[in-house]
């Protein structure tokens, strides 16, 4: 049987270019945030996140959603994380919900990557996944999961899932650190029909 469209699913979106274009690329150097205006066409967004890293020691990296072309952010919204953790030391290890992280019915930016290592080898990588940003019905639901070399030479395995309670079409994304600038790394848009 064709995998067809669900080549997307299983081997990510460059494997299927029928049914998946990419629409945008931007790559970082020293820049405070990096946003991408979301396609109309699309029932699914996803953002491929490679080689993030940071301009000091200790930051999340995080994301916020528009519902007026960018003019402000903080789409209210609700989301759950969990993650895996192994410090090279072998004195942190675990898989545990993270209480402190999600958001509850919150305005404010939703953490993605925990606590980015500034090392020269230090990155961020993952993605981040919204399905059908363009309704004017429903909520609008997304996944994240990002690996990352994280503070205290850390293994940092997030996973953060949620929806922004609107049924306003979403227009715009930005992604940021919470303190310092998006050193380096590429974040590139794909539109799944």
């Amino acid at each position: 049987m064709p995998l067809g469209a669900n080549k997307v699913a299983l081997y990510g979106a460059s494997a299927d270019t029928g049914s998946a274009v990419l629409l945008s690329t931007a790559t970082a150097s020293d820049d405070a945030s990096i946003e991408f205006t979301l396609p109309t066409a699309y029932k699914q967004v996803k953002f491929g996140i490679y080689n993030i890293g940071t301009t000091v020691d200790g930051p999340d990296f995080q994301f916020s959603a528009s519902t007026d072309s960018a003019s402000s952010y903080g789409v209210t919204k609700t989301t759950t994380t969990f993650r895996a953790e192994h410090k090279e030391n072998d004195t942190v290890v675990g898989l545990a919900y993270e209480a402190g992280w999600d958001e509850a019915q919150s305005t404010d930016p939703q953490l993605i990557s925990w606590g980015l290592a500034q090392d020269a080898d230090a990155i961020a990588v993952g993605e981040l996944q919204m399905f059908v940003p363009q309704s004017t019905t429903y909520v609008k639901h997304f996944i994240a999961r990002l690996q990352s070399y994280a503070y205290e030479s850390r293994s940092l395995d997030q996973y953060t899932a949620g929806y922004f309670n609107t049924t306003s079409a979403l227009t715009n994304v930005k992604f940021y650190m919470t303190s310092g600038n998006i050193e380096h790394g590429t974040i590139k848009m794909w539109g799944i029909k």
